[in-house]
């Protein structure tokens, strides 16, 4: 008879979770680390390109190059990498749905 590990048993209980895609909260969390480019809600002060009101596949095309390594960047295809494509997803929405300035 096969036992399941405490690693297995963790797995199977959260990867759920993993699955879902993120929610609009998460999606904004997950955005808020672009602020110290970007700017606060995408909205950027100059030297880096705005976020907010940008169209979802836009953002999503762009980022998704990045993270291909099929754009240059100084950092962006480092922090691409670290996205999911679901999380690339909810972000491009929720900075499209920000006000642009």
């Amino acid at each position: 008879m096969r036992t399941i590990s405490a690693i297995g048993i963790f797995a199977i209980a959260v990867a759920p979770a993993f699955a879902q895609a993120p929610t609009t909260a998460q999606a904004r969390d997950m955005a808020a680390t672009c602020a110290n480019c970007h700017g606060t809600n995408g909205v950027s002060s100059g030297g880096t390109d705005s976020l907010a009101g940008v169209p979802k596949a836009e953002t999503a095309r762009k980022m998704r190059e990045y993270k291909a390594g099929n754009r240059p960047s100084t950092v962006m295809q480092q922090l691409a990498k670290g996205f999911t494509d679901e999380q690339i997803d909810a972000m491009a929405a929720w900075f499209a749905a920000q006000p642009a300035k």
